[in-house]
């Protein structure tokens, strides 16, 4: 039986789905829009377009070719933006290292991901510097001196990054090729075991790129993206691509403030200077920001931020709604591209009490257009939408990473059944609306009961005083487990244990939780700081190790 397939006449074009197709439509109409380095410099989409041919001509003069993995150690600049394109559009592979890696895990996964060419700010020199003598495919090194003196270094260097552009040429032609050539990869920062190579295709970043696109810019009043926006970006761009919202606004043609490293005055002054008016960010990032315009200098009205990598809790919520910022909450993993869900109200929203507003924003919220979305239980059955049936999520979408790079076995652990295992526990309600009960190894199980880690820390936040927590199960022999909370004050508040059992407590009186929820005294603990991962999330493989 003949297959009923378009056949194209021959001089027809595949448009294969590349990276370089998203600078079309920006650089024809947007290209004298701009792009700013910390707001000290200023280029044009134009001018990017002609730094990236230079880049890419700069790389191929240094050996880089198809399938040549580049890696980069840098801050959250112009440069990182560059190589987001230029180093993929020649067919080579953008290898964004997490910098707040230990020096021996960069090494395993410089070697692991068979990096080539090195692009590397010089504050990042004296890492490579400690672990030169293990790295294996390592053969050129450009330093990014971001108006530094070169750093003395006994690395191979090929030259400064701005030096190398400026001797190359701008006219480098990207060639076409298969959509499905590797375009970044980055490693996951799991609490156990080696960093896992994640990559991601041409076509999987363009899919995600108009996916997160529509989702953002279908809405009509809040929690949107348009094009009169000026987008800065408050996750690491070494980090899941930055959520690939970098992507989302070069197609969109938006202003675009890169802010270098992280620090709460000059993230807040960029905002303001530059008129941001929309970001992304953990929420610790939030915290920080809340707490650094305290004084009432700034006015952070009208900034629209997604809020990922840890929960979002309804105290942080609150707080940053009550500064006007119109925050809410996505969800993805490193796996997913990641965005497969956005906490978008639904059209003619309104709140009877203002705590399901809240609780909306504050949850991973809908999926986005794409994605097969399901809670199932253990026989991947799905499971009634009535906000209750507990299940893991699984997911399908056009983007979703294949596979972990030279994991076999972790990556069909993966994809088990054909489905994405993201070990995420949640409900789902009748509106569509997901709310994540727990990961599956945090999931605390006493007195016969599961206690959900997420939903502890959340009560406990809304208690006055209290700045962030974390729970985790601990070892109980009579009970199997308990829960112990580890609880951050605000500056300057006393805050005892007993006030923490109260409220929670109040809460079981009123059936939201069960008794078996309220840690025992001795189980709450202030800390001064929360451990956190890489990534800024909460590591509680470390609080369950300092607690054994």
């Amino acid at each position: 039986m003949q297959e009923n397939l378009i056949i194209p006449t021959p001089s027809a074009y595949a448009y294969p789905l590349l990276i370089k197709q998203l600078l079309v439509n920006a650089l024809s109409l947007y290209g004298d829009q701009e792009i700013t380095y910390r707001g000290d410099l200023r280029y044009s989409f134009r001018e990017f377009r002609q730094r990236i041919g230079r880049l890419a001509s700069a790389l191929s003069a240094l050996g880089a070719r198809h399938g040549t993995t580049v890696a980069v150690l840098d801050w959250d600049s112009h440069r990182y933006l560059e190589s987001y394109f230029g180093i993929p559009m020649m067919g080579a592979t953008l290898f964004t290292v997490n910098v707040r890696l230990s020096p021996q895990q960069i090494l395993y996964t410089l070697n692991d991901a068979e990096a080539e060419i090195v692009l590397v700010h010089a504050d990042f020199v004296p890492v490579l510097e400690q672990i030169k003598d293990g790295l294996k495919g390592v053969r050129q090194i450009v330093v990014m001196a971001d108006g530094q003196a070169m750093p003395q270094t006994e690395l191979p260097v090929a030259g400064e990054y701005e030096a190398l552009l400026g001797q190359a040429s701008p006219e480098f032609t990207f060639p076409d090729f298969d959509e499905h050539t590797k375009a970044a990869t980055f490693y996951t920062t799991g609490t156990t075991g080696d960093p896992k190579g994640v990559s991601y295709s041409h076509r999987d970043i363009v899919l995600h790129t108009l996916v997160t696109a529509t989702s953002l810019c279908a809405q009509k009043d809040g929690q949107r993206l348009h094009r009169e926006d000026v987008y800065m970006p408050i996750t690491p761009m070494f980090h899941v691509l930055a959520w690939g919202m970098p992507y989302v606004a070069v197609m969109l043609g938006l202003k675009t403030v890169l802010p270098g490293r992280y620090v709460p005055d000059l993230l807040l002054k960029l905002r303001q200077s530059e008129q941001v008016t929309f970001s992304h960010c953990v929420p610790t990032i939030l915290q920080m920001l809340l707490q650094a315009s305290q004084d009432g200098t700034h006015d952070l009205s009208g900034w629209k931020l997604i809020i990922g990598g840890s929960a979002l809790s309804p105290a942080l919520c609150e707080a940053a709604l009550a500064r006007g910022i119109d925050v809410f909450a996505g969800y993805g993993m490193s796996e997913t591209g990641p965005v497969v869900s956005l906490a978008q109200l639904p059209p003619g929203f309104t709140a009877a009490d203002p705590r399901d507003e809240v609780r909306m924003r504050c949850s991973p919220g809908r999926p986005v257009p794409l994605v097969d979305f399901r809670v199932v239980d253990d026989g991947m059955n799905d499971l009634p939408r009535d906000g209750k049936s507990q299940g893991e999520i699984v997911l399908r979408a056009p983007f979703l990473t294949q596979g972990y790079f030279n994991k076999p076995e972790a990556s069909e652990e993966l994809w088990s059944g054909g489905h994405l295992h993201t070990q995420d526990i949640a409900v789902m309600t009748p509106d569509g609306f997901v709310q994540i009960v727990d990961r599956i190894k945090d999931v605390i199980k006493t007195g016969g009961e599961w206690v959900s880690s997420i939903e502890v820390e959340g009560l406990i936040a809304d208690v006055p005083g209290v700045q962030e927590c974390a729970v985790i199960g601990v070892p109980d022999a009579k009970w199997g487990e308990r829960p112990m909370a580890f609880i951050v004050r605000k500056p300057g508040i006393r805050l005892e244990p007993g006030a923490i059992c109260e409220r929670l407590l109040e809460h079981v009186e009123s059936k939201r939780i069960s008794k078996y929820a309220v840690p025992e005294l001795g189980r709450i603990v202030f800390v001064s700081e929360i451990p956190r991962t890489s990534v800024g999330k909460i590591n509680k493989k470390a609080l369950r190790e300092c607690s054994a």
